[in-house]
């Protein structure tokens, strides 16, 4: 049982005093204390109630979870109320793997994995044999993948760019005009730019920065993730620029088509 651990995590993760948090929960300092040492073995169900309300997560998280060798985005995860014994079914679990300290790891999906990736997304053994690496300049208690992008459509980012994205739970909190990589059921992984219409047709309409390629509506029902572009890299230098006249007549098409999507959505 790791009760004992867990509530000193989360108290330190909230940078919370014993003091404080026994007067907030109604008991003495010493009783808290004795609770995080280990010293009272067998919590009452009064008191196990007490800090699942206290933490939002609950009983059997706070007693079968290890909390201690969560990544710093699982234990964020919790926090948010995103815990798996409380909403069960609804929650999207996001297989992920993390390095020897506890550090979530960017699994990288390069093309050869893209078709597996469409099934084995929510496989933890599929997941735990992609490539991985560190990007220190990242925040720690997010979640990242890198995503081998093909083709032209996302034009001036090149054919077979690795797109870093960021784990979006809250596909509410897509923006319009925003860059996401997409993976859906029937088309599996796609990198494009996305205007929400969740809300009122239960669906997203997904755009390229080619003008050459038409726009096209995803329905709810065929999402299973959703990553934030964050950046990309690529060996291949951008194409060259676009001499005055082409730019302003891709400029017409691009503003035709977003004021075409707006209509859609108003």
């Amino acid at each position: 049982m790791y009760f004992n651990t867990n509530i000193k995590i989360l108290r330190q993760r909230r940078n919370r005093t014993q003091d404080l948090v026994a007067t907030e929960l109604g008991i003495s300092r010493s009783t808290l204390n004795s609770y995080e040492n280990g010293s009272i073995k067998n919590p009452t169900l009064e008191a196990l109630l007490g800090f699942t309300k206290y933490f939002k997560v609950s009983i059997d998280t706070l007693v079968k979870v290890d909390m201690s060798k969560l990544s710093g985005f699982q234990l964020s995860e919790l926090e948010k109320g995103n815990d798996v014994y409380v909403t069960g079914s609804r929650l999207r679990v996001l297989a992920t793997t993390v390095d020897s300290q506890n550090r979530e790891n960017i699994e990288v999906v390069p093309l050869k994995a893209k078709a597996g990736y469409k099934n084995g997304f929510a496989d933890p053994e599929f997941i735990k044999k992609l490539p991985t690496f560190q990007l220190p300049i990242l925040f720690n208690d997010r979640k990242y993948r890198m995503f081998q992008i093909t083709g032209d459509s996302m034009l001036p980012i090149p054919d077979k760019s690795f797109v870093i994205g960021e784990y979006l739970e809250n596909w509410y909190d897509i923006k319009d005009g925003q860059a996401y990589v997409i993976l859906t059921q029937d088309d599996g992984l796609v990198f494009k730019v996305a205007f929400n219409q969740l809300r009122k047709k239960k669906s997203l309409t997904l755009k390229s920065l080619n003008p050459e390629y038409e726009p096209y509506e995803v329905q709810a029902n065929d999402l299973r993730e959703v990553w934030k572009f964050c950046n990309y890299m690529s060996s291949e230098l951008p194409e060259h620029s676009m001499d005055k006249d082409d730019l302003l007549t891709k400029l017409a098409a691009l503003e035709k088509d977003v004021k075409g999507i707006k209509s859609v959505l108003e």
